[in-house]
């Protein structure tokens, strides 16, 4: 079986009881985690390590909070205050870790469902979707993956161009990979509401929901949007439900012929919102 799994964000015992209730089998199943792996839950490093143990039989991608991670080890981001990475960070063997971290995809295409962290622009078809995340993989695997992240950051452009190049055409694809909610009619990324589908500002639908998207078509799975909630459809999952907020940490079973069986487990809160 093949299990697509929200945001662990570190809430490492909680990822233990959902293998458990699934009487997960690396010899058997397959496991996809859908981004965020670490940061804000108490035991980053035994995340990974769990993940890491599975082997083949566990897939996953990159989300922000991975990104920061590589970003704060090669000194070109501070902790925050809410983070929780030291355990990586200090460990003696941490540049195992954040090199395994780099070698993570930040899209896949497999079982009939394209899988990112966050969102996809409308204007960006399936090939656009696994090229462009092809690309950012590519930097960092990298030889100067600190110039890369020193470039990473920023909010401009906000808005997909097949003109883009260098580092605007990276730093887009970066920011709608991992960090999209809403978009405007325009196909103009936003950046700074976090609330869910109905907290939307003027203006501002849910990337999933333009009109014009050209994934349309395409089952999509992702996470990283703990207020929108679950959501089970037939053509989209989503499946940040707020574990490390003391909500609950969620997987799809998927059956093979195009459905998805939810299961989740209750978490312990490890953040409050603020």
């Amino acid at each position: 079986m093949v299990y697509l799994i929200g945001d662990v964000q570190g809430c490492c015992g909680a990822l233990q009881r959902l293998l458990d209730a699934v009487d997960f089998s690396p010899s058997r199943d397959r496991v996809i985690v859908l981004g965020d792996l670490v940061n804000r839950g108490p035991d980053s490093l035994g995340t990974l390590r769990l993940l890491r143990g599975l082997g083949d039989a566990a897939s996953c991608l990159l989300g922000n909070h991975d990104l920061h991670l590589l970003a704060a080890a090669h000194g070109v981001r501070k902790l925050h205050r809410s983070d929780t990475l030291d355990d990586i960070l200090n460990a003696p063997d941490r540049e195992v870790w954040i090199d395994w971290i780099r070698q993570r995809r930040l899209a896949l295409h497999e079982h009939g469902w394209l899988m990112v962290h966050a969102g996809v622009p409308p204007a960006w078809t399936l090939q656009t979707t696994l090229q462009l995340a092809g690309e950012v993989e590519q930097q960092l695997r990298g030889p100067d993956l600190h110039g890369f992240l020193s470039v990473m950051y920023g909010n401009q452009p906000a808005r997909w161009d097949d003109t883009l190049g260098g580092h605007d055409r990276l730093r887009f694809a970066v920011n709608a990979l991992t960090r999209a909610r809403f978009v405007a009619a325009d196909g103009t990324l936003d950046f700074e509401t976090k609330e869910g589908a109905a907290g939307a500002p003027p203006g501002l639908v849910p990337w999933f929901d333009h009109p014009e998207r050209r994934t349309a078509g395409v089952p999509m799975a992702f996470g990283h949007w703990s207020t929108l909630g679950l959501i089970h459809r037939p053509d989209l999952l989503a499946l940040d439900t707020g574990c490390v907020w003391g909500g609950r940490l969620s997987a799809a079973r998927l059956d093979g012929a195009g459905g998805a069986e939810i299961i989740q487990v209750d978490c312990e809160q490890a953040q409050r919102p603020g």
